[in-house]
């Protein structure tokens, strides 16, 4: 694993091996290992170690950026020439700022405090995670299904990985990080059943608990029913709030606000969602994984982003945040100021919220009693194929996975057949019942949060699939 030290010392070599204005250094990379399974039996283990070199130069306005994975000095003069030719020719950027220095980037007193919640998200136990112990841990997975007479399939995969920015400014920021994630698949004749689970301290996973859930879910789901489609209650896990909601969170961005792409456009301010949906970006949740810095350095923020069902605000990368002081919608913006949630420059996309939080609700339910207090409805262990249909209501489609089931009368009666919905991410935040409280979860079509089940009413399913 590359070191601070050593992150450093070839970041001085480029220094000296360039003539521009600024020069910024990302370094990103690390070990990644993954055992995969399916027919109950292990069929691939690979392991690869790799770091790569991100050179991003300027002169006069221009900036270009070039990579390499070699850092010998002859590849390093290569790179630092690549970026260099390639931000000559470049059009000046009126947008581009200085790139931020040290004191810019740990920003306030405030921003400063926040920072040293931050905890750590490097764990010895998961960074020397083995062949071996991977394989134990998809043994108890196999042994479950063989016991429940199913077939299984997925991965049990670990990483040590580093994030470190460097500029002529004086800036240098470093972060490591573990991570641990079990995906499981367990397939009957005619149903399947679905669980995944990722932490930086593999301590925190239970293999053969996942095993077992995705069992249960196959063997209950077997044999399943055709209900008609229509709006109804359901009762979303969630993994499937986590992969559908997601799909609204690159419109918390003050440069898809400045582009008029996003639906958060003329609604900053207003009452979008039930009361009871409160969601911040907090990179320092004990839930959360990532680093504590953006693409350019700059120290991530604490952002509200929903409070009782008021959009408080957008996120900005530092250009983002100037544009917008500049434009004509900024009276309508919420509060503006970089949060540090910008990409890597150039890029053409701006800025993001990457660790979403939902509040914990005033009443919490368990899934168990979300169910228990549904006449009728359909309980949904995952969503995927999920794709927008109306970017400014928010409407997305896509299907049920891997687990439906009909409740009746408070209780879980059998598995149905797999549902397409048409849904606005608006109205569904508008009819949540009831919330669990928030987990760490993760899915296939979004990003890791903290999210809690939800129970909806008038969820819109608009036909019933063949399987």
């Amino acid at each position: 694993m590359l070191t601070r030290d050593q992150a450093g010392d070839i970041f001085n070599r480029i220094r000296n091996f360039s003539t521009a204005d600024e020069i910024e250094v990302l370094i990103s990379g690390g070990r990644f290992a993954l055992t995969r399974f399916a027919n109950n039996t292990i069929h691939q283990n690979v392991e690869e170690e790799n770091h790569i070199v991100s050179v991003r130069t300027v002169f006069g306005g221009r900036t270009a950026r070039a990579f390499t994975n070699k850092f010998d000095d002859e590849s390093l003069r290569r790179v630092v020439a690549s970026s260099e030719n390639l931000a000559k020719v470049q059009h000046p950027d009126p947008d581009l700022l200085p790139m931020p220095d040290s004191r810019e980037a740990a920003g306030s007193a405030d921003d400063k405090v926040f920072a040293m919640q931050f905890p750590s998200r490097h764990f010895a136990e998961t960074a020397s995670l083995t062949p071996q112990l991977r394989a134990d841990g998809v043994k108890k997975i196999v042994d479950a299904a063989k016991k429940h007479k199913l077939t299984t399939a997925g991965i049990f995969s670990s990483s040590e990985s580093v994030e470190g920015i460097f500029n002529s400014r004086g800036l240098s920021n470093w972060h490591m990080q573990t991570l641990a994630e079990v995906s499981i698949t367990m397939l009957a004749n005619d149903s399947s059943g679905w669980q995944k689970a990722n932490s930086p301290d593999v301590a925190n996973l239970d293999p053969l608990g996942l095993a077992e859930i995705a069992a249960k879910k196959a063997i209950d789901s077997a044999r399943p029913a055709e209900i008609p489609a229509g709006k109804c209650t359901v009762i979303l896990e969630p993994a499937a709030v986590l992969d559908i909601v997601g799909f609204m969170f690159w419109d918390y961005s003050g440069m898809a606000i400045l582009d008029q792409r996003s639906f958060l456009t003329g609604r900053i301010g207003s009452k979008l969602f039930g009361k009871n949906i409160t969601i911040w970006d907090d990179v320092t949740h004990p839930l959360q994984t990532g680093s504590p810095f953006d693409g350019e350095g700059m120290q991530r923020r604490r952002v509200p982003l929903v409070e009782n069902g008021i959009v408080q605000r957008v996120v900005y990368a530092r250009a983002t945040a100037e544009r917008m002081k500049r434009s004509e919608q900024k009276d309508k913006a919420g509060p503006i100021a970089p949060t540090g949630h910008g990409f890597a420059l150039p890029n053409e996309m701006g800025e993001m919220p990457l660790n979403i939080v939902f509040a914990t609700p005033q009443d919490p339910q368990t899934l168990a009693q979300m169910i228990a207090s549904t006449e009728r409805g359909v309980l949904v262990t995952r969503l995927w194929y999920i794709r927008e249909v109306d970017p400014f209501e928010k409407i997305v489609t896509g299907m049920t996975r891997d687990g439906t089931f009909l409740i009746e009368n408070g209780r879980v009666q059998r598995g149905v057949r797999n549902f397409r919905f048409n849904q606005s991410l608006i109205h569904m935040l508008s009819s949540v019942n009831a919330m669990s409280v928030p987990v760490r979860s993760c899915g296939e079509e979004s990003l890791d949060m903290v999210v809690p089940a939800m129970k909806i009413r008038d969820f819109n399913f608009t036909e019933v699939t063949k399987f």
